[in-house]
């Protein structure tokens, strides 16, 4: 009678070893399918990205795991696999509100993975200017908070410029409290955006009482604030830390753990339907008892659900007209769709498509 010999450490290293070099074999596999369907789509003319594509993969990957391995840290994975196997195809340009680092610049790396070539700008109409002329094929821009609400300069920008929403990232917001030496004792001002700093206010208040806080453009320049100023701590993503040699002095410090940003990709085309798609609209109309209401119910009369509204004052408008920005679920393409869209349209003064694309998954930030 025989007996197995149990296995040591060394021989389960030898094993994922070999694991390893199977799984960078078929990597590499993977990357030169990816790169041949790059020449055909370049042949036909056909986008880089297919969204519709890409959430496919996921959901078969997250059916065939089975809850086995943690679906975050899988997704992650494959996320940076397909977007790396894309930009083998051509490497995507993509603006952003900078400098490097934003919470914008980390949506787009959720989106398009850390090899695209990214494109900083100065203002989020910038982003709106550098995909209308062509000069990025994708912008990111926020569009609303869960805390703080609308982003009203993103809402405005649609104003004027001939561009196409064809994706959308929902960012778990995770910010930090970090500065030059990691110590909390060092902290004689606080810098960030407006916003982040309204998303921690109660927890400032609390723990750093008499310490005053300063908004600036952006988290990244409070991050290189805080680099250069070993008084100042800012309010930022773990990004920034690394991007900026910064010590990280509390981990998240947001008031509300459900802290999310949804983030709007923009480019020239929106994509075909998905199969879980949103489609967003802009419109107006002349002011009359129930308008509003009459748009409203030709959703309605159809089962068309309407997820999101917002309205801004029209420019020009003498305070008394307003734009309105609705989400409802469902793809242009489709019949129910365009037919009640088209109703609409013939009860504004103006209408506008922004574009339909499909339902965004979210995708947190804690790791990054």
């Amino acid at each position: 009678m025989t007996t197995e010999k149990p296995q040591s450490l060394a021989d389960f290293r030898a094993r994922i070893d070999a694991i390893d070099s199977q799984i960078l074999t078929l990597l590499k596999e993977r990357l030169h399918c990816a790169r041949e369907i790059g020449r055909v789509k370049a042949k036909d003319q056909s986008p880089t990205w297919d969204p519709k594509r890409e959430r496919l993969i996921f959901e078969r990957l997250e059916a065939a795991n089975g809850g086995e391995f943690p679906w975050p840290s899988l997704r992650s994975i494959y996320g940076e696999i397909i977007t790396t196997c894309r930009l083998s195809q051509n490497k995507v340009k993509v603006a952003y509100m900078g400098p490097e680092a934003t919470f914008s610049h980390l949506a787009g790396a959720k989106c398009f993975g850390q090899a695209a070539d990214y494109r900083p700008t100065e203002t989020i109409e910038d982003v709106f200017v550098e995909v209308e002329r062509g000069r990025v094929e994708y912008g990111m821009v926020p569009v609303e908070n869960s805390i703080e609400g609308a982003v009203t300069s993103t809402l405005d920008a649609f104003v004027g410029h001939r561009v196409r929403i064809c994706g959308e990232v929902n960012l778990a917001i995770s910010h930090n409290l970090v500065n030059a030496s990691g110590d909390i004792k060092d902290i004689k001002q606080v810098v960030s955006h407006p916003q982040p700093l309204a998303q921690c206010r109660q927890w400032l208040r609390k723990n750093l009482p008499g310490i005053p806080c300063q908004g600036v453009f952006s988290t990244a320049v409070a991050s290189q604030m805080a680099a250069k100023d070993g008084s100042l701590a800012a309010v930022a993503s773990a990004m920034a830390v690394k991007t900026y040699g910064l010590q990280m002095v509390v981990r998240g410090i947001e008031d509300y753990s459900d802290n999310t940003t949804r983030f709007l990709v923009l480019g020239k085309e929106s994509p075909p339907p998905s199969g879980a798609d949103k489609t967003s609209l802009l419109f107006s109309f002349l002011d009359r008892p129930g308008a509003l209401h009459d748009i409203l119910s030709i959703l309605a009369e159809r089962d068309i659900n309407l997820t999101r509204i917002e309205s801004r004052p029209m420019k020009g408008g003498g305070g008394s007209r307003y734009l309105f920005f609705i989400d409802l679920l469902g793809h242009w393409q489709e019949d129910v769709v365009r037919e009640g869209c088209e109703l609409m349209r013939n009860h504004c003064s103006f209408f506008e498509w922004l574009g339909s694309y499909p339902v965004g998954r979210e995708a947190s930030a804690a790791d990054t």
